[in-house]
């Protein structure tokens, strides 16, 4: 479902035809499959269908996208000629050196300078040509608002955790640059449109003002090659979610095949945030703006040199104007200290630069008259919120709201001995040289490749509209279950073996009333009458509800609490499980779930005989989940030393014994059967969730007994269409209903031949 956010942004950004994205259709289209063969689908055109006119023979090719172009652009006053040339200190330009001599790497971004409508097609035809850039020229009002607007005023102070803290530096969320921003990213998504190989290309989108890219490449070409690169912080979840549009960019990003991050916690930042704001399960305005810190920054420098200083000398110098890469070196060169004290920042390179440059060169040695081979030395002061400081364990780490321990780690930096700045210098050399922006570079990018290597062995799907668009990629031998297949099987053997889920899959799980409905029980009775079928309920619920809900089916086999109960039929006996429990442990768990069921509205515990469950589908869905992973990390440290398994499920926490699940108890019946040589020759198996997952591959293996003839059929279906270790889905609860009453007719059902032959008998007679 789209949140209020999401759709109203969607339809703001829409209008003038800036997102054509049609809803999507109740039958998903189905795409290509392998390269230059499509499966049948809705023909709108729009996806790989087009793609097989590349050649598949073309260089390995790259395509970095990012918000400027690694040039630097100067007019010629006199001629009227544009001059270009690469800029060397690029990082972009850099992150070359980490792909092979064979790949072609194009550069699509925005020129730092403003070129006349007139000029556009001749300088971008140069710059192709030249230099392998596509340059995305945005009217000079859309690029104010993108830039200085969006991405300036609202995503910049976010990610570095500038909120405002007080009416006069707060302006309410302005949608008309949000919609700007849309629609640059529209602009830069057709610009790689132009320059693509969708079978072949890599695409590495750079940075905060590109983040919704990737929906618009992914909703054209569905297995576009796609890596996506954040160069700064990403801010917790508390900040984050401050962002009015926060789903429609984490959906965007999500489209991404790869997402790389500078800092681990960053990385666990983003999940955080996928987890509780979109409801993911995954493993493993501004207090002051730029201009306001601007003129803090000359206040404090005037106070200081006001102070200290004297006529002929300033303490602080303070450069606010852009320094060549010449200068910049020669000042790191000759600097015995380099402090980066900012209060958050991204993987600043301030650091690496001065420790390669206070390591010297040749020429560098002979500017400073220092002998060739000689013992080098640096010192380091950083902030702790900045991306570098894991990386530079040699460095003396500061708070940098603390001004009291900031000086004193610059004055122990200036006064330390000579050998350990040698020592600590030699330390931090060895790691930049070897983990430099080429080695950056190839590691992405290999982690691209393993990330894109199934592309064309899955089929596809399209999910959802505008920017909540989003591809799922499943087994090309996933499909669903059509009725007439399974009848066709159905007919004719004579064992089958039926296994059903309850929640979410003979009831809704949506619905309140959880007893089954009249046409639950009539057709479960119409199955269970096939002497040919054995019908068994597999649930995690407890035994008594189940005995009461399915009181008139005689015939129905009960699996209840995962199987630690098992009932054949109405007429047998309940059994547990043969392994023997101690429940000591509920005693522990029960007060921690109590603990937050207390401070969860909507939440409530389960008591079943051998499990405690946890709910939380009423709460509120942000709140609950965060509580509910909450609840599971500290269950599963107070049970650590128990016999037991603490599960995470759909708006649950289960705590309940090991070796109990819905797995084995199928296990179990199906080996019972083989056992009294009742051998099923099909075996059908339909669920909704995690657990029963179990089941599916339990059966897969069960099954394939030495001692069969042949192995029997499987029908292992899943309900909803999501990745899963079943072979077939169904929608939802309404259409196993349907399914489940075709087989039931198919049993009810007399077979021809036999009425002809007594018609035939009739007629003699």
């Amino acid at each position: 479902m789209v949140s209020r956010s999401s759709y109203t942004s969607f339809l703001d950004a829409a209008s003038g035809d800036l997102l054509n994205f049609p809803q999507t259709p109740r039958t998903l289209p189905r795409v290509m499959t392998v390269p230059g063969i499509i499966s049948d689908g809705d023909g709108n055109g729009s996806n790989d269908e087009d793609s097989d006119i590349f050649s598949s023979k073309c260089r390995e090719k790259k395509i970095i996208v990012a918000n400027f172009l690694p040039l630097l652009a100067q007019k010629d006053l006199n001629t009227g000629r544009w001059c270009f040339s690469f800029d060397e200190d690029a990082l972009l330009l850099q992150m070359k050196d980490g792909f092979s001599s064979e790949t072609d790497v194009v550069y699509v971004g925005s020129l730092k300078v403003d070129v006349d409508t007139s000029e556009q097609e001749e300088v971008a035809e140069r710059l192709l040509a030249e230099f392998n850039c596509v340059p995305t020229f945005l009217p000079p009002d859309l690029q104010k608002k993108f830039y200085h607007g969006f991405c300036k005023q609202y995503l910049w102070p976010l990610f570095h955790y500038m909120l405002p803290m007080s009416p006069e530096h707060c302006n309410r969320f302005d949608r008309f640059l949000w919609q700007a921003y849309v629609s640059a990213n529209k602009i830069f998504a057709d610009k790689v449109m132009e320059v693509i190989n969708p079978e072949e290309d890599y695409v590495w989108i750079h940075d905060y003002h590109l983040m919704i890219l990737p929906t618009f490449l992914r909703k054209r070409f569905y297995r576009v090659k796609l890596g996506f690169f954040l160069h700064s912080p990403f801010p917790s979840s508390e900040i984050y979610r401050t962002l009015p549009v926060r789903d429609d960019i984490l959906k965007a990003l999500l489209n991404a095949d790869l997402v790389g991050f500078h800092t681990f916690d960053y990385a666990r930042h983003f999940l955080s945030c996928c987890s509780r704001m979109l409801g993911l399960n995954y493993e493993s305005k501004r207090g002051k703006d730029v201009q306001e810190a601007k003129r803090e920054t000359y206040a404090i420098t005037e106070r200081i040199n006001a102070n200290f200083g004297f006529p002929g000398y300033e303490p602080v110098v303070l450069i606010d104007h852009p320094v060549p890469f010449y200068e910049k070196t020669a000042y790191y060169a000759l600097a015995e200290c380099c402090i980066v004290n900012a209060v958050r920042d991204g993987m600043n390179l301030m650091p690496y630069n001065y420790i390669v440059c206070r390591q010297g060169t040749p020429k560098i040695d002979e500017a400073l008259g220092i002998t060739s081979g000689s013992s080098r030395t640096s010192t380091l002061v950083v902030s702790e919120f900045i991306g570098c400081s894991p990386s530079l364990s040699g460095a003396i780490r500061v708070n940098p709201w603390d001004i009291d321990a900031v000086a004193d780690a610059l004055n122990i930096a200036i006064t330390m001995p000579g050998l350990e700045k040698q020592l600590r210098h030699e330390k931090h050399y060895r790691y930049v040289s070897s983990h430099d922006v080429a080695y950056w570079a190839c590691s992405f990018m290999q982690d691209l490749e393993r990330a894109c290597k199934d592309h064309y062995s899955k089929r596809c799907w399209s999910i959802g509209f505008g920017l909540s668009f989003r591809i799922v990629a499943l087994s090309p031998n996933f499909r669903k279950l059509s009725l007439d297949h399974i009848v066709k099987a159905y007919k004719r053997v004579n064992r089958r073996a039926i296994f059903l889920d309850y929640d979410g899959t003979v009831v809704p799980q949506s619905s309140i009333v959880k007893t089954p409905s009249p046409e639950v029980i009539s057709v479960l009775n119409d199955l269970c009458d096939d002497p040919k079928n054995t019908v068994f309920i597999v649930s995690g619920r407890g035994k008594n509800s189940l005995s009461d809900w399915f009181a008139q089916c005689q015939n129905l086999g009960i699996a209840a609490e995962h199987g630690y109960f098992i009932r054949w039929s109405q007429s047998s006996n309940w059994e547990s499980s043969p392994l023997l429990m101690d429940f000591d442990w509920k005693r522990i768990a029960d007060p921690v779930m109590q603990l937050y069921t207390e401070a969860t509205d909507g939440s409530y515990i389960e008591t079943k005989e051998s499990a405690l469950v946890w709910h939380h589908h009423d709460a509120d869905p942000d709140f609950g989940s965060c509580q509910a992973m909450e609840l599971l990390d500290h269950l599963e440290n107070v049970l650590a030393n128990e016999p037991v398994e603490v599960k995470r499920g759909h708006h649950i926490v289960e705590v309940k014994p090991q070796g109990v699940s819905k797995g084995r108890v199928t296990e179990k019946i199906l080996s019972t059967l083989i056992s009294d040589g009742k051998p099923p020759d099909l075996v059908m198996c339909i669920g909704d969730d995690r657990s029963d997952e179990d089941m599916f591959e339990s059966i897969s293996s069960t099954i394939y007994s030495p001692s069969l003839s042949a192995p029997p059929e499987i029908f292992a279906c899943t309900v909803g269409q999501k990745p899963s270790k079943a072979r077939y889905y169904l929608d939802d609860s309404a259409d196993v209903l349907k399914l489940l009453q075709g087989l039931a007719r198919a049993s009810s059902m007399k077979p021809k031949c036999s009425t002809q032959i007594q018609f035939s008998f009739e007629s003699v007679a």
